[in-house]
């Protein structure tokens, strides 16, 4: 389920109502608080929020709760826009650089031409098998960027 503190798996096909408090955060999109919304009402349940007047029984209630679940993917939106507006101007002030590499690259090339496998770069190294393999990138043999051994 797509909300991120919500599984209504649990609820019984029996009529019943599901009470909870709703924040505007706990949403990424409408999307997430209508298949929540959905979900319950397949498995014969309503939503009764406990500190908004929703109660997804009624059409005011539903009404109410789409105008919130609007407004939280408003928010997430400036939000996300603001922060896109940030970076990309530390990233034209020269602030912002992204995390600095971990791996050396060249250290994985040269224990690999000196013949070790993938396992003993990794334990050597002290970084994981994953890492090894993104850092000598496609295999020119195999075709499909995997490295054999």
């Amino acid at each position: 389920m797509a909300g991120r503190n919500f599984e209504p798996f649990w609820i019984s096909s029996a009529p019943a109502t599901f009470s909870w408090s709703l924040g505007l955060t706990d949403w990424r999109d409408i999307g997430d608080l209508q298949d929540i919304v959905r979900e319950l009402r397949t498995k014969g349940a309503t939503l009764k929020a406990t500190e908004q007047p929703i109660d997804t029984s009624n059409a005011a209630g539903k009404a109410f709760l789409d105008m919130l679940g609007v407004f939280a993917e408003f928010e997430t939106n400036l939000r996300r826009e603001r922060q896109m507006e940030g970076i990309a101007k530390a990233k034209a002030a020269g602030v912002y650089k992204g995390r600095p590499p971990t791996i050396d690259v060249e250290a994985v090339r040269k224990l690999r031409a000196e013949g070790k496998g993938v396992n003993v770069i990794s334990h050597t190294l002290k970084i994981s098998r994953a890492s090894v393999y993104r850092a000598l990138g496609p295999s020119p043999l195999s075709g499909n960027g995997s490295i054999t051994s």
